[in-house]
């Protein structure tokens, strides 16, 4: 099994240069049933990664372009009236794929960013009373530009609490960024990209990760981390029970990606600034200092 999720790394990290690290990190997201949001700003190969990923595992993939004028229908699908049957066909919209590139979300309104939430949150959407199922595994890879560029729509806190995990890729070391002007077209390697394991590869990783074992130690460091950022000053808002079962089940997938069959808190600490930095919120005061809230909560709760 690790050999299977190495080798999905490796083939990734030749289209993403130089950044092993957030390709792990996403990986553990998909494989931990989660959704990814990567912010950054344009340029750095988020979609390229998106890409990549689904090429990998197998996937069917569809990317939806947000943009102001997106509506949910554009999404989710729309029923069209046939005139030979009599009757309204339902033709089903992007969403409907395994694996969801939702690029630059939050150039969309709310209106059409809360078109996800349902199929975020329960694999399913409803349109014209009717629950139609979406493909599993379902994932949704959301990109989002910086806030303070033109034409954004922040993201509402209910919306980013689906998101198990944000990443940001940051700029290529020099390295990295050589090797791609001289290497091969992104876009010619993504297509010569053959699937390291399949869909059913993935939902088999999928259900290893719930015996990954988490021992009572490690749920009591778990329990610290939530309690002092619901009480400590510093934070506008602590984490919740779901913020806390996400950083429990990303670094389940965490460890299972790296070989191992348990929980360190070294797991716990790698995803932290990933699950908890969208869900915590620092206080006036802290902001000021340049804290990071993820890397604050960390340095203030011991392992014991």
């Amino acid at each position: 099994m690790q050999a299977l999720l190495d080798r999905v790394v490796e083939q990734v990290s030749r289209a993403v240069l130089g950044k092993e690290g957030p390709i792990r990190l996403a990986l553990a997201c998909l494989v931990a049933r989660g959704h990814l949001l990567i912010e950054d700003v344009p340029g750095v190969g988020k979609t390229t990664l998106a890409h990549a990923l689904a090429r990998s595992l197998g996937l069917s993939f569809q990317r939806i372009q947000f943009t102001s004028d997106l509506l949910p229908a554009d999404i989710l699908g729309v029923s069209v009236y046939d005139r030979e049957s009599g009757r309204f066909e339902f033709h089903p919209g992007p969403v409907f794929a395994q694996l969801v590139l939702a690029d630059e979300v939050n150039r969309a309104t709310p209106k059409a960013q809360s078109a996800l939430l349902e199929a975020m949150e329960e694999q399913q959407v409803t349109l014209e009373g009717e629950t139609r199922a979406l493909p599993s595994p379902f994932f949704v890879i959301a990109t989002q530009n910086p806030s303070y560029q033109v034409g954004t729509f922040p993201l509402p806190e209910s919306q980013l609490d689906r998101f198990l995990m944000r990443l940001r890729l940051g700029y290529p070391n020099p390295a990295a960024e050589r090797e791609l002007y001289r290497g091969e077209d992104r876009r010619e390697m993504l297509r010569a990209m053959q699937p390291c394991l399949g869909p059913e590869d993935l939902v088999e990783v999928q259900r290893a990760v719930a015996s990954v074992h988490a021992s009572e130690a490690l749920i009591d460091y778990l329990q610290a981390l939530v309690r002092y950022s619901r009480e400590a000053p510093e934070f506008r808002t602590g984490l919740s029970p779901r913020a806390g079962l996400a950083l429990l089940r990303g670094a389940q997938a965490w460890a299972l990606v790296h070989g191992r069959d348990h929980v360190l808190p070294d797991d716990l600490q790698a995803v932290a600034p990933s699950v908890a930095g969208h869900r915590l919120q620092l206080a006036a005061g802290a902001r000021e200092a340049g804290s990071d809230a993820a890397e604050h909560l960390l340095s203030q709760v011991p392992v014991a």
